[in-house]
């Protein structure tokens, strides 16, 4: 099979799971108990009130017809309406999407060269204590839920030293012009990525430094510094290559929660609120927008892989 019939699959494939997850998504949302009209009139749950406000905002119609219409204004490069604010619900993701994507960046770009040092450190220490050290910190880290290290590193850098603001409460439109806003956030977003991948570069480094032709090199006078960085580091990134785009998808989970936590005005804020409000048209809008990002990004994956090696690629 050619790349371009592979990634022509990959692509149906990421259609096909795309509208599977929003289908899902809908049918659930619409089970969950109350809608938009009982959050919008929590102040005054008169029942003719709510009857005349599912009218208004056209929830008294069936659930098919509801979905139809949606996906019709959704090709139509149209995602409806916020039933809480009243607001374009591409207005409202335009928006929110900075924040997500400035934290999403700054964690993927310090995640990399994090992880890759600490793996490196840690193959060239196999065995020995820092190794264990290194080995058995990543593993507990990672098994940490985000929420739990946003709450210790709250406690002791921002009550108790005061190094850091424990959220992002009345900040400017521009987190940029506070980066302090940032770094707990960010150190948050990136704890379980950086474990992830520096044990999956560290198994990597560790089976390629052990090679025959690396100990030749050493054989032949080569410094053990460049030995490592200059000929055994490329060779063994390739098996963690197609990880960070893994990792780019995961974020996307990781900044649901650390928006929630440090009240981030982004696409993790919005996606709580909307389902907090039973605002469904907003529900279904960033849905939308995450599984998209996250087919989009598997499926580069998947075609990066079959490139670099059509055997695997196929069992894909």
């Amino acid at each position: 099979m050619n790349i371009a019939r592979y990634a022509g699959v990959r692509l149906t494939v990421g259609v096909v799971q795309t509208a599977a997850v929003v289908g899902c998504v809908f049918v659930v949302a619409s089970a969950l108990p109350g809608d938009a009209a009982v959050a919008i009139a929590a102040d005054d749950p008169d029942p003719d009130r709510i009857a005349a406000l599912r009218q208004n905002l056209g929830l008294d119609r069936p659930l098919l017809t509801q979905f139809g219409d949606w996906a019709g204004g959704l090709l139509q490069g149209d995602l409806g309406t916020s039933a809480g604010s009243g607001r374009p619900v591409t207005a409202i993701l335009a928006d929110a999407l900075g924040p997500t994507v400035t934290l999403a960046v700054l964690a993927m770009a310090l995640t990399v060269p994090a992880a890759i040092a600490i793996g490196v450190v840690a193959a060239t220490h196999r065995g020995r204590r820092l190794d264990r050290t290194i080995t058995g910190t990543t593993v507990a880290l990672y098994a940490a839920p985000e929420f739990a290290v946003a709450i210790v590193l709250i406690s002791v850098f921002a009550v108790g030293l005061g190094w850091f603001p424990p959220t992002a409460v009345g900040a400017g439109d521009s987190l940029l012009d506070q980066p302090e806003l940032l770094v707990l956030p960010v150190i948050v977003l990136m704890v379980r990525p950086v474990c992830s991948l520096s044990r999956l570069v560290r198994a990597s480094m560790a089976t390629t430094l052990d090679s025959e032709y690396i100990e030749h090199s050493l054989r032949l006078g080569i410094s053990t510094r460049r030995v490592i960085w200059r000929h055994a580091l490329p060779g063994s990134l390739t098996p963690a290559t197609q990880h960070v785009a893994r990792i780019a998808d995961w974020m996307l989970g990781g900044v649901v929660i650390v928006e929630a936590v440090f009240a981030i005005g982004g696409l993790g804020e919005v996606l709580v609120d909307a389902v907090s409000s039973r605002d469904l048209p907003l529900l279904m809008g960033v849905v939308c927008l995450f599984a998209v990002i996250t087919v989009v990004v598997n499926t580069v994956a998947d075609i990066v892989a079959y490139q670099l090696n059509p055997a695997a690629g196929e069992a894909l």
